[in-house]
């Protein structure tokens, strides 16, 4: 948006709080928002011109209570929206494929893991946008400096919220390929003495924090835990698969981690301090 529009505003989660700048806007701004469940528990006229849900996985359930109410309140992000508008989602999450049958505004659908016969998707290492008859070549994942499939959907979804945001496609090229991770999600820190550190501070629930694990390229050691949103851990766990040789656990889930761990026969011990060792093979180089 700020590559092709003089008045942008970033609010809400990912930067200031809305009421921050409300006042400085002006009709031809453009305000990009990051809204939370907890916002939109309680929204009237909130109307945006293009929304997008990313995926839908059991977060906040300290204050939803069941994934049920969770879904509905993340899904009222559209429900001002008209014909006129526009809402992106994720084809392979199930929910919101079934969402995205009956909504008044036009859906576009993306989508890593499908052929689809209108959206995004990607086809090999390309991710491309087919529209009825023409399909358009966006950008080869290999020009990017993101890691991981799930960035190649957040890719997605930004390509179709700024187009139908009118942002030229070559300027939306040029941005892909100059942008980089910001801070605390999967955002490269440093290299020392063949170490490669990684700040995933922002993935503050299991999916997100599977989806970086993934991201890895090699033997990790891991440092996890934080407050209790009633969250569980066996799929996270499981997405380990060899790659998580250590695992440090600190903040209030730590003991619920590591029962969670014992109850799935891993190979480990522990010390008074919950630091695990999920594997007795040699020593590796962590990432």
């Amino acid at each position: 948006m700020k590559a092709h529009y003089e008045s942008v505003f970033v609010v809400g989660n990912i930067g200031m709080p809305y009421t921050e700048h409300a006042l400085e806007t002006t009709d031809d701004s453009v305000t990009v928002a990051e809204v939370s469940s907890f916002q939109l528990e309680t929204i009237m006229d909130f109307h945006p011109n293009v929304s997008a849900i990313l995926n839908i996985t059991p977060d906040h359930l300290d204050r939803h209570k069941t994934m049920e109410c969770y879904i509905e309140v993340k899904e009222g992000i559209a429900k001002n929206q008209t014909e006129e508008d526009t809402c992106v989602l994720n084809y392979d999450d199930a929910v919101l494929r079934e969402f995205g049958q009956d909504l008044k505004p036009k859906v576009i659908f993306f989508s890593s893991r499908h052929t689809l016969d209108e959206g995004l998707y990607l086809d090999g290492e390309t991710i491309v946008w087919k529209e009825g008859s023409k399909v358009t070549e966006i950008i080869n994942v290999n020009e990017l400096k993101l890691l991981g499939r799930h960035n190649h959907e957040n890719v997605m979804a930004a390509v179709a919220i700024s187009s139908k945001m009118g942002v030229p496609m070559d300027t939306i090229r040029k941005v892909l390929r100059e942008f980089k991770a910001v801070e605390h999600r999967i955002e490269f820190v440093t290299e020392r003495f063949g170490v490669k550190y990684y700040n995933d501070s922002k993935g503050t629930n299991p999916d997100a924090a599977m989806q970086a694990i993934k991201a890895m390229p090699g033997p990790t050691l891991l440092i996890a835990g934080g407050y209790d949103k009633h969250s569980e851990f066996d799929e996270w766990i499981e997405s380990f698969d060899g790659k998580v040789r250590y695992l440090v656990l600190i903040g209030q889930t730590r003991d619920k981690i590591a029962d969670c761990a014992k109850s799935m026969d891993l190979r480990i011990s522990c010390t008074r301090r919950i630091f695990w060792r999920l594997s007795r093979s040699a020593r590796p180089t962590p990432t």
